[in-house]
């Protein structure tokens, strides 16, 4: 990983769209922070399309949606985009499964949460669990106290013993049935929303991120990023990022968007 600072001028001024994890990419520590804050203001501000593309919950992605200075927002690992338009008054939402097949995969997920819980003692029921559509979230971190690795791998292992796919986050395992990850909606979204075909996207986004669960997004994108606590999870990770930040989480995307802002400038 080539730290951040290294970006060619006319490879920044490249990028039209900011694609960004959420937790401990955008936040710190679980809070939102004003410079993480206005860096999204001031990205969205001087032209840039800004999406943030996380594993959190249906009714947060609403909100964030709505109230956050952002274009779109990918959420449950790509089971779903969101987008407001101001103008209209209206959300558009689009899904990857139809409501017959959320419905069919809740039920299998409902067994696989009580098997979770009863094998992995400490592991609880994420804290947004109730505001999710798609996915089933299991908090090794977050809301208790931190599990040792090998319990989140076999967290991991039940799922997919069940024929979920499962993804490790900075704070939970999330794990869903179908096939599609953050990267399929990702295309969808830009795609539908924003006219960008895929050889466009290649050369015009930036993608940050700071754990497992960005791995594809790291691997699809030629100018990608991790904030400086991706180092943390760098052992598990098959595909990093191409740049590292030098600050972490929060700061570390401000500092991704200072240097894009100064390069358009």
């Amino acid at each position: 990983m080539i730290p951040l600072s290294q970006l060619p001028p006319d490879r920044a001024r490249s990028v039209r769209v900011v694609l960004s994890d959420i937790d401990d990419t955008i936040t710190t520590e679980g809070v939102l922070t004003a410079s993480a804050y206005t860096a999204l203001e001031n990205l969205q501000r001087a032209g840039f399309l800004v999406v943030p593309v996380t594993g959190r919950p249906a009714g947060w992605c609403d909100h964030i949606a709505r109230m956050w200075p952002v274009d779109a927002v990918v959420g449950e690992n790509g089971a779903f985009y969101f987008r407001y338009d101001r103008q209209r008054k209206k959300m558009e939402q689009h899904f990857w499964a139809t409501p017959e097949e959320l419905k069919q995969n809740r039920a299998k997920l409902d067994a696989i949460e009580k098997e979770v819980l009863a094998a992995v003692p400490g592991s609880a029921l994420a804290s947004d669990q109730s505001y999710r559509l798609a996915d089933l979230a299991i908090d090794f971190c977050e809301d208790v106290p931190a599990l040792p690795e090998s319990e989140v791998d076999r967290i991991v292992a039940i799922f997919e013993r069940h024929g979920a796919q499962a993804k490790v986050s900075s704070i939970h395992v999330n794990g869903w049935f179908g096939d599609y990850n953050k990267l399929s909606m990702t295309k969808t979204l830009l795609a539908d929303a924003f006219g960008l075909d895929w050889e466009q996207a290649k050369n015009s986004v930036v993608y940050a991120g700071d754990s497992p669960n960005d791995e594809p997004m790291f691997a699809a994108f030629p100018l990608s990023v991790g904030v400086a606590n991706i180092h943390d999870f760098e052992h598990r990770l098959k595909n990093r990022p191409a740049y590292v930040a030098k600050g972490h989480s929060g700061d570390g995307f401000a500092e991704l968007a200072e240097l894009l802002l100064a390069a358009r400038a």
